[in-house]
């Protein structure tokens, strides 16, 4: 119930509106008791004396209770959609903010179309709690009340009987309630699974097509639609017995006011006429035509229940710290163009007792270029992912310009580096929108400088509308090659002290990757660069080149000096002028 209680927080942002409807669903309430009322009138007064002259005003009195219900109704609902959407919109975008300040590790275990489900669909089932619940609940035990007033006034004793089927549906209701949530849960986890294939098989529809695995993957797609399905309709078996037997027992308190109001009548009694009979009869369906209602709320209640498990534990997973212990320390004024990066003693691990770094020591001098080279999983892209704080190191203390990165607010930290992968990632945008990311207020001469160094600017110029070309989702109307220039431009554009090249020409042919490199050689002389690199020609310039195998440095030093140690560096190298990449080298040498 927890849950249910945090939903309906987020009313408090809103009390006029919550205040409007409410007061619009009291008053369409009240209007739609006049009805029966006036029926039993026109039996009593009008049909049984035959007095005509008096119809009409009696008509007209139902005629204007029936305009103001639904005038009230209709401004009801104008607050309602409102204040609904509004709260959407603040559930939505919480959770959206909250997503972008998670940390990275905490992605790597979560499914993106699982996410996307939370985000649309849970939040829509939080907010038909948290809206329809108030507004129709209030409305229909208010009408319960009012009606159940005006039955105990016409016959208290009749109105009695009324009442008999109420603890049989609060008892059927409980036992729904028990059961319900259960359920829900298992259609959410059924509705976030299938989402989650079908992005993953959206992404990647070029390998399914290509390995011909269109049956095989319709198959998976079945599995999970089944699991939906199943889960569906095992929730609406549910609500079939339940609806219509609390519909039955309902109709229970009608069939007693039949008869004995109708014995009543028949004997004569005065203080009971047919016309109170036909009042009676018309009130008993207002006053159990709100259960309907709260039976279907329930319902809704423990779908929303269920979604709100699900978006409040996003929520309440903790964010990135903005730094250690809230301590935060800026960092010096940029002296130059680029600053110095510490590494001492830093270990690192993503799961406890399986540390992935160890003992890592490095003092890069503000403007070099830092080479890391290893063979897959060696922990090259983990050394530089400490640098911006993806992740925080485990032990060891890592500084730039002499102030720790645990210090520093994120905002600054990552103001200060620009990153290129080596899976380009493009925005379904527009070129120039791209570039933008990089840096929002660069200007045209600004975005042709940052192609031309990318060796971007030729092919950019070819496209059909130029900077405002739209690429496609993930590039998708782009080449590799392409992608990735742009991907390098876009980190250029930042103009950061610190740049992190992440086998950022790994995906790039052979010709331009050489131009890549030639427009970059200026670029970096006075930038503080780390570059991982399987092509160890592209890094044979760098200022210090460091060997990383099982998390650790094991040699470093320029491309000729590890050469003349005649290590593992030097047998690569060799290798490689064979033909081999740098993991076919460490394959071969058996290192």
């Amino acid at each position: 119930m927890k849950e249910i209680r945090r939903v309906f927080a987020y009313c408090r942002r809103y009390p006029s509106l919550a205040s409007g409807m409410m007061i619009c669903a009291v008053l369409a309430t009240s209007f739609g008791i006049i009805y029966p009322i006036y029926a039993g009138k026109i039996v009593d007064e009008i049909f049984s004396v035959r007095r005509a002259d008096d119809l009409l005003w009696m008509v007209g009195i139902v005629l204007a209770s029936f305009f103001l219900r639904d005038f009230l109704n209709f401004v009801r609902l104008r607050f309602n959609n409102t204040f609904e959407q509004n709260v959407i919109f603040d559930i939505r975008t919480q959770l959206y903010d909250h997503l972008q300040r998670l940390p990275l590790a905490w992605y790597d275990d979560q499914a993106s179309g699982d996410l996307m489900t939370r985000v649309s669909e849970d939040v829509t089932n939080m907010e038909r709690v948290l809206i329809d619940g108030i507004e129709q609940g209030t409305i229909a035990v208010l009408q319960m009340l009012i009606v159940g007033g005006v039955l105990f006034y016409l016959n208290a004793s009749l109105a009695a009987f009324v009442l008999l089927p109420i603890p049989l549906l609060i008892i059927c209701a409980t036992i729904y309630t028990k059961t319900s949530y259960r359920r829900q849960r298992v259609v959410r986890r059924a509705t976030s699974a299938m989402n989650a294939l079908l992005l993953d098989n959206l992404q990647g529809i070029l390998q399914i097509k290509s390995f011909g695995r269109e049956r095989r993957e319709l198959e998976h797609f079945r599995q999970k639609a089944t699991d939906l399905k199943v889960a569906t309709l095992n929730g609406i078996w549910a609500w079939s017995y339940y609806s219509p037997g609390m519909s039955f027992l309902s109709s229970l308190g009608i069939v007693l006011v039949l008869l004995i109001g109708g014995r009543e009548v028949l004997h004569g009694n005065p203080d009971f006429t047919a016309g109170k009979l036909v009042t009676f009869i018309f009130s008993v369906n207002l006053f159990y035509s709100p259960t309907e209602r709260l039976h279907q709320l329930n319902q809704l209640f423990q779908a929303g229940r269920a979604a709100a498990e699900r978006v409040f534990k996003i929520l309440d997973t903790p964010a990135e710290p903005d730094a250690k212990g809230n301590q935060i320390r800026k960092l010096p004024p940029l002296a130059g163009t680029a600053r110095r990066v510490e590494f001492c003693r830093v270990g690192f691990a993503y799961e406890a007792n399986r540390p992935v770094l160890r003992d890592i020591n490095l003092d890069v001098e503000p403007g070099k270029t830092i080479a890391l080279v290893g063979p897959t999983g060696a922990g090259k892209s983990t050394i530089v992912g400490l640098i911006p704080r993806f992740y925080r190191a485990s032990g060891g203390e890592l500084r730039i310009d002499g102030v720790p990165v645990n210090d520093i607010a994120l905002e600054e930290l990552r103001d200060q580096i620009g990153i290129v992968s080596q899976e380009a990632f493009l925005f379904n945008a527009t070129v120039r929108e791209n570039l933008l990311f990089g840096k929002p207020d660069a200007n045209d001469e600004d975005m042709r400088r940052a192609l031309t160094a990318a060796n971007a600017l030729a092919f950019v110029e070819k496209l059909p509308q130029q900077l405002e070309t739209r690429v496609g989702e993930n590039g998708i109307k782009l080449s590799v090659g392409e992608k990735q220039r742009l991907s390098f431009a876009r980190a250029l554009l930042k103009d950061p002290p610190i740049l992190i090249l992440d086998e950022a020409t790994a995906s790039v042919d052979t010709a331009t990757e050489r131009l890549i490199q030639e427009a970059l050689e200026h670029l970096l002389q006075n930038r503080t660069s780390f570059v991982i690199a399987h092509r160890l020609s592209t890094i044979q310039k760098a200022d210090l080149i460091c060997v990383v195998k099982h998390g650790e440095i094991i040699e470093r030093g320029t491309h000729n000096e590890l050469l003349a140690q005649d290590g593992l560096y030097a047998a690569l190298c060799r290798a490689q002028t064979l033909g081999e990449t740098a993991e076919q080298a460490f394959e071969h040498l058996g290192k």
